[in-house]
Protein backbone atom coordinates (compact mmCIF):
# COMPACT_ATOMS: atom_id res chain seq x y z
CA UNK A 1 0.00 0.00 0.00
CA UNK A 2 1.39 3.03 -0.98
CA UNK A 3 0.36 7.00 -0.96
CA UNK A 4 0.79 8.87 -3.85
CA UNK A 5 -0.22 12.34 -6.05
CA UNK A 6 -2.64 11.05 -8.80
CA UNK A 7 -1.87 12.62 -11.92
CA UNK A 8 -3.98 13.99 -14.84
CA UNK A 9 -3.31 10.74 -17.03
CA UNK A 10 -5.45 9.02 -14.45
CA UNK A 11 -8.75 10.86 -14.85
CA UNK A 12 -10.40 7.26 -16.06
CA UNK A 13 -9.59 5.51 -13.53
CA UNK A 14 -10.35 8.72 -10.79
CA UNK A 15 -13.53 8.86 -12.76
CA UNK A 16 -14.18 4.51 -11.82
CA UNK A 17 -13.22 4.90 -9.01
CA UNK A 18 -15.69 7.86 -8.09
CA UNK A 19 -18.54 6.06 -9.76
CA UNK A 20 -18.33 2.82 -7.68
CA UNK A 21 -18.20 4.85 -4.72
CA UNK A 22 -21.37 7.10 -5.59
CA UNK A 23 -22.97 3.64 -6.60
CA UNK A 24 -22.52 1.64 -3.10
CA UNK A 25 -23.34 4.88 -1.39
CA UNK A 26 -26.72 5.12 -3.33
CA UNK A 27 -27.31 1.44 -3.15
CA UNK A 28 -26.80 1.79 1.02
CA UNK A 29 -29.50 4.57 1.02
CA UNK A 30 -26.59 7.58 1.45
CA UNK A 31 -27.48 10.28 -1.27
CA UNK A 32 -24.39 12.01 -1.17
CA UNK A 33 -23.03 11.76 -4.66
CA UNK A 34 -24.67 11.56 -7.68
CA UNK A 35 -24.28 12.70 -11.74
CA UNK A 36 -23.62 16.19 -10.64
CA UNK A 37 -20.96 15.49 -7.75
CA UNK A 38 -17.96 14.41 -7.88
CA UNK A 39 -17.91 15.78 -11.58
CA UNK A 40 -15.41 14.89 -14.06
CA UNK A 41 -14.52 19.19 -13.97
CA UNK A 42 -14.02 18.62 -10.41
CA UNK A 43 -11.87 16.01 -10.47
CA UNK A 44 -9.63 17.40 -13.28
CA UNK A 45 -9.29 20.46 -11.13
CA UNK A 46 -8.50 18.18 -8.17
CA UNK A 47 -6.07 16.12 -10.82
CA UNK A 48 -4.05 19.24 -12.54
CA UNK A 49 -3.56 21.14 -8.78
CA UNK A 50 -1.79 18.24 -7.52
CA UNK A 51 -4.11 17.90 -4.29
CA UNK A 52 -5.44 14.13 -4.77
CA UNK A 53 -3.25 11.71 -3.24
CA UNK A 54 -4.58 8.10 -3.07
CA UNK A 55 -3.76 4.90 -2.00
CA UNK A 56 -2.97 2.51 -4.21
CA UNK A 57 -2.45 -1.03 -3.91
CA UNK A 58 -1.82 -3.27 -7.04
CA UNK A 59 -2.08 -0.22 -8.71
CA UNK A 60 -5.37 0.21 -8.69
CA UNK A 61 -6.53 3.50 -6.62
CA UNK A 62 -8.20 2.24 -3.15
CA UNK A 63 -8.55 5.25 -1.51
CA UNK A 64 -8.28 8.14 -2.02
CA UNK A 65 -8.24 12.31 -0.33
CA UNK A 66 -8.11 15.89 -1.49
CA UNK A 67 -6.29 18.26 0.52
CA UNK A 68 -6.10 22.17 -0.45
CA UNK A 69 -6.71 25.30 1.34
CA UNK A 70 -10.07 26.26 -0.41
CA UNK A 71 -13.14 26.40 2.03
CA UNK A 72 -16.61 27.04 0.92
CA UNK A 73 -18.16 30.12 1.44
CA UNK A 74 -20.32 28.55 3.40
CA UNK A 75 -17.63 28.03 6.16
CA UNK A 76 -18.17 31.54 7.23
CA UNK A 77 -21.01 31.42 8.92
CA UNK A 78 -19.12 28.93 11.31
CA UNK A 79 -17.48 28.99 14.59
CA UNK A 80 -14.10 27.61 14.16
CA UNK A 81 -11.54 27.29 16.96
CA UNK A 82 -8.60 28.27 14.61
CA UNK A 83 -9.89 31.84 13.89
CA UNK A 84 -6.32 33.11 12.99
CA UNK A 85 -4.02 29.86 11.65
CA UNK A 86 -3.76 28.46 8.38
CA UNK A 87 -6.66 25.57 8.07
CA UNK A 88 -6.03 22.38 5.28
CA UNK A 89 -9.22 21.40 3.83
CA UNK A 90 -10.51 17.54 2.91
CA UNK A 91 -12.79 17.59 0.29
CA UNK A 92 -14.32 14.13 -1.25
CA UNK A 93 -12.14 11.16 1.14
CA UNK A 94 -13.04 8.09 -0.21
CA UNK A 95 -12.28 4.56 0.09
CA UNK A 96 -13.23 1.89 -2.80
CA UNK A 97 -16.44 -0.24 -1.57
CA UNK A 98 -14.03 -3.36 -1.44
CA UNK A 99 -11.90 -1.83 0.97
CA UNK A 100 -14.04 -0.49 3.55
CA UNK A 101 -14.11 -1.54 6.51
CA UNK A 102 -9.89 -2.20 6.37
CA UNK A 103 -8.76 1.53 8.06
CA UNK A 104 -8.28 3.12 5.06
CA UNK A 105 -10.09 5.73 5.91
CA UNK A 106 -8.11 6.24 9.09
CA UNK A 107 -4.84 5.71 6.70
CA UNK A 108 -5.88 8.81 4.87
CA UNK A 109 -6.94 10.95 7.96
CA UNK A 110 -3.54 9.93 9.08
CA UNK A 111 -1.91 11.37 5.78
CA UNK A 112 -4.04 14.48 5.65
CA UNK A 113 -2.56 15.31 9.54
CA UNK A 114 0.66 14.60 8.99
CA UNK A 115 0.21 16.78 5.40
CA UNK A 116 -0.84 19.36 7.63
CA UNK A 117 2.15 19.38 9.95
CA UNK A 118 4.35 19.38 7.13
CA UNK A 119 2.88 22.26 5.47
CA UNK A 120 2.48 24.28 8.32
CA UNK A 121 -1.60 24.37 8.67
CA UNK A 122 -2.96 24.80 11.93
CA UNK A 123 -5.82 23.30 11.99
CA UNK A 124 -7.79 20.62 9.44
CA UNK A 125 -11.49 21.29 8.26
CA UNK A 126 -13.77 19.34 6.22
CA UNK A 127 -17.77 19.11 5.51
CA UNK A 128 -19.30 15.32 5.61
CA UNK A 129 -22.66 14.53 4.48
CA UNK A 130 -25.04 14.30 7.84
CA UNK A 131 -26.63 11.20 6.78
CA UNK A 132 -23.34 9.37 6.55
CA UNK A 133 -23.76 7.83 9.75
CA UNK A 134 -20.29 5.45 8.87
CA UNK A 135 -18.23 8.83 7.93
CA UNK A 136 -19.70 10.84 10.56
CA UNK A 137 -18.18 8.05 13.18
CA UNK A 138 -15.05 7.74 11.78
CA UNK A 139 -14.28 11.46 11.82
CA UNK A 140 -15.29 11.62 15.53
CA UNK A 141 -13.20 8.82 16.52
CA UNK A 142 -10.35 10.62 15.15
CA UNK A 143 -10.80 13.46 17.25
CA UNK A 144 -12.44 16.08 15.11
CA UNK A 145 -15.07 18.04 16.44
CA UNK A 146 -18.20 18.93 15.21
CA UNK A 147 -18.55 23.44 14.74
CA UNK A 148 -21.87 23.25 13.11
CA UNK A 149 -23.34 22.72 10.34
CA UNK A 150 -23.68 24.07 5.90
CA UNK A 151 -26.47 23.19 3.49
CA UNK A 152 -25.43 23.34 -0.43
CA UNK A 153 -27.79 23.86 -3.14
CA UNK A 154 -29.51 21.12 -4.27
CA UNK A 155 -28.82 19.25 -0.93
CA UNK A 156 -31.47 17.75 0.74
CA UNK A 157 -29.81 17.22 4.17
CA UNK A 158 -27.49 19.54 5.72
CA UNK A 159 -23.39 18.58 6.31
CA UNK A 160 -21.57 18.75 9.23
CA UNK A 161 -18.64 20.80 9.95
CA UNK A 162 -15.98 19.17 11.21
CA UNK A 163 -12.12 20.48 12.81
CA UNK A 164 -9.14 19.23 14.40
CA UNK A 165 -6.42 21.47 15.58
CA UNK A 166 -3.23 20.20 14.57
CA UNK A 167 -0.25 20.57 17.23
CA UNK A 168 2.90 22.12 15.69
Amino acid sequence: MEFVTIGLQELPEVKQFYAAITSDLRKNGIDQWDIFYPNRFVMKKDLKNGTLFGIKEENHLIGAIVLDTNESKQYLKLQWEDQTGRPLIIHRLAVHPFHQGKGIGKKLLTFAEEYALEKGHTSIRMDVYSQNPAAVGMYERAGYQIRGSVRFPLRKVPYLCFEKIIQI
